[in-house]
């Protein structure tokens, strides 16, 4: 079964590579990984002492920066090295600075593996959430590297769990600890013959926590608002921005949205600002304009949803009628603003969660929607109510970061 499992693995470079001429994305992923040695080569020494931390994306990362950031306290003289699967996380990230050394993580082939754990020697390795290379965790194994998956989370659907998942299962040898966000996990974990495993919880908890002692101020956001109710829409798709159109146009004058799209490219941008009939602005237009006496404001670029959270009075979090599902539901949460979801959110543990408490609330068309809305909007205290569910939610859930370390270091 490695057998095939390399064999795969080296079908599908050739084949991403075939793929690279005809998709940007993919086009990224593979010239990405070409200089990653090279790299590798020149910003780390022989002499160095380094940790290394894999996450598969954006999400995993932020997830796992607690964790780095806290390892990077308690270690100042190794270098932090970051690697990412997914050009959707490090063309984002890549210039973070908690890590030394930020590159993409080459193809798991033995090759590959043995030539990356060689110049990277890493002290300690931390996989964050998921993704379990089979090369690179031998590799691991063989070095005795003390090496830890944080956040995890283990669903029977996985392979580990299969008849056929031998190989797989025999992977996960490789971790010292397995530090889980929930005890379904561990059960799972523990079922197929591991017991070095500890509820930790989830780590994103911290991070969004964190968020509250930074500066969240945004001056146009705060001119924008005008100390009016303002409606954040985060994330959002087409199917979201519908919905949210549609009540726009309807929605009281004293009411402003904040619409900040998954997707910023100019046409789907552009068919967003046509569905909508009232005063709308974007952010790439904002300068010289009086923005108070708009009522929606497009944000056409990146890296400012978590800040502008914070202005909300109300949340709409997109994903909901799409797949995987729902973006982030924690940022809004951590600022105590009750949430919207779409129906698809079930594979989202905190989703789940947070609906169940009844601090966040689930629609599936436009008259569920305009219901919740309003009824948000016109009762102060079933607004403050559910907004309070959501920030005990997780200041309840803190604390997964410490539960680590205290084993890690």
């Amino acid at each position: 079964m490695l057998f095939l499992y390399n064999l795969v693995i080296s079908i599908a470079g050739f084949f991403l590579k075939i793929v690279a001429l005809f998709s940007p994305k993919i086009k990224l992923f593979i010239d990405g990984r070409k200089n990653v040695f090279s790299i590798l080569e020149e910003k780390i020494k022989a002499t160095d002492k380094t940790i290394w931390f894999h996450s598969a994306s954006l999400g995993e990362y932020e997830q796992g920066l607690p964790v780095i950031e806290k390892i990077k306290e308690k270690y100042p003289s190794h270098k932090i090295v970051v690697t990412f699967f997914s050009p959707s996380g490090y063309e984002v990230r890549k210039n973070n600075t908690v890590a030394d050394v930020t590159i993409y993580l080459p193809l798991d082939t033995k090759k590959n593996a043995k030539r990356f754990l060689k110049l990277v020697h890493p002290e300690k390795a931390f996989f964050i959430k998921y993704e379990f290379w089979l090369n690179y965790l031998k590799e691991l194994e063989t070095s005795k590297t003390p090496t830890y998956l944080i956040s995890g989370i283990f669903r029977d659907s996985q392979m580990f769990f299969k008849w056929y998942g031998g190989f797989y299962r025999k992977a996960l040898k490789a971790f010292t600890y397995f530090f889980v966000q929930n005890e379904s996990s561990k059960q799972k974990i523990e079922a197929i013959g591991f017991n070095n495993v500890i509820v930790s919880g989830d780590t994103r908890f911290d991070r969004v926590n964190a968020i509250l002692e930074r500066d969240n101020s945004l001056g146009y956001i705060e001119k924008f608002k005008n100390n009016q109710t303002t409606i954040v829409i985060g994330s959002s798709w087409p199917k979201d921005e519908s919905l949210i159109a549609e009540y726009i146009n309807q929605a009281p004058d004293n009411v402003k949205f904040i619409i900040a799209p998954h997707n910023i490219k100019t046409e789907q941008i552009s068919n967003l600002k046509s569905q909508i009939t009232k005063s709308s602005v974007l952010f790439s237009e904002k300068n010289n304009l009086d923005l108070s006496n708009y009522s929606v404001f497009i944000i056409d670029t990146i890296g400012l949803l978590t800040k502008i959270y914070s202005y909300g009075t109300i949340a709409y979090v997109g994903g909901g009628f799409g797949n995987p599902g729902i973006h982030n539901i924690l940022e809004p949460a951590t600022f105590g603003i009750p949430i919207i979801i779409g129906p698809n959110f079930s594979n989202f543990a905190e989703a789940v969660e947070l609906v169940k408490l009844k601090g966040c609330t689930v629609i599936s068309n436009s008259s569920e929607l305009k219901h919740s809305l309003n009824q948000l909007i016109n009762d102060e205290n079933f607004l403050k109510e559910k907004g309070q569910i959501c920030k005990s939610y997780i200041q309840d859930n803190t604390g997964a970061t410490n539960s680590i370390m205290k084993i890690v270091s």
